[in-house]
């Protein structure tokens, strides 16, 4: 397979896998487990399945100095990420937390442009406007949700740590197994995530209640966590930090999709018209390559005209 169709379609399928991330995680909420309990599980999980894999593979598990300061560094950006990401659902909705956690693809396309030079093509800034604006309709707030000063705060560091662990993955010359590196940042996030529970206000780590629940941590570490992350590492391997970023648009569109099918959630015009956005920038960021400025206007151009004129079936 081309490696940059294959850089693409596995982006996809990161993006779609880490945004199941609401069945395993509702779940566990309902069955009275706490943010850190829940990422706990999930990573332990997601640790678990990848070094029964390495064993069985009979991979070895040696790294170098070189390897090792760099996974050290992705697996704190990325439990950085989580822990501020959860913790910021105490201060704000989770719903609001997660449409402001989409400004990561800017800062990777920012970082990739200040620090390594990379040049913003007309279609990738297209993609992101687009898919920022996709995001924000797919946002139903109840017009009650308000803006706490350390919500904000805990998620644009979420943002951050986010988008510098996809630029240090993409720059980084680490060259082993995305199974093999994905284990160790894992492995990185379940230390971390034990040692923030002793400072948890509200207690250490939980166990599982149910069945429910060791099925929900089992769907958790599986496909957000072990597939969302090993898929992220080809694709920014074969396609760069930013056009993986900018697919990443996938995941809140997977959650709404989710919550339409299994948890009966309305699919509203607004709804409809977000997701059409976040699918068009998600096309114009792959057929970016092919397509001139003109070409990617006139193609946005024919399907807004077709949108609109459809979109009256309510």
């Amino acid at each position: 397979m081309n490696n940059t169709l294959k850089g693409y379609l596995c982006g996809i399928v990161a993006a779609v896998s880490y945004g199941t991330n609401p069945l395993g995680a509702l779940f566990l909420y309902e069955d009275g487990l706490r943010p850190t309990s829940v990422l706990f599980y999930r990573f332990s999980v997601g640790a678990l399945i990848l070094g029964l894999m390495l064993l069985v593979q009979r991979k070895s598990m040696a790294l170098t100095h070189s390897e090792a300061r760099v996974i050290g560094a992705l697996g704190l950006l990325f439990a950085a990420s989580s822990l501020t990401y959860y913790y910021s659902f105490m201060f704000m909705a989770a719903g609001l937390a997660s449409t402001i956690l989409f400004f990561y693809p800017v800062m990777v396309a920012v970082i990739m442009a200040l620090f390594f030079g990379e040049r913003l093509k007309v279609s990738t800034g297209l993609s992101i406007v687009m898919a920022l604006g996709g995001i924000l309709l797919l946002y139903q707030g109840d017009g009650t949700a308000t803006l706490s000063l350390t919500g904000m705060a805990l998620v644009i560091v979420s943002a951050l740590t986010y988008a510098l662990y996809i630029v240090v993955l993409n720059r980084s010359r680490v060259r082993m197994s995305s199974v093999k590196l994905t284990f160790y940042v894992l492995l990185i996030c379940v230390l971390c995530n034990v040692v923030s529970s002793f400072f948890d206000p509200s207690g250490g780590l939980q166990g599982l209640p149910t069945l429910r629940s060791w099925l929900s941590a089992l769907e958790l570490g599986l496909l957000p966590t072990v597939l969302s992350l090993v898929m992220m590492a080809v694709a920014v391997k074969h396609i760069g930090s930013t056009p993986t970023a900018i697919m990443g648009a996938l995941e809140p569109l997977t959650a709404v999709i989710i919550g339409i099918l299994v948890f009966g959630e309305v699919l509203t015009p607004r709804l409809l018209l977000g997701i059409v956005l976040i699918l068009l920038a998600v096309m114009v960021i792959v057929m970016g390559r092919q397509l001139s400025p003109g070409r990617v206007f006139s193609f946005v151009n024919r399907m807004g005209h077709r949108v609109v004129k459809h979109w009256r079936w309510r």
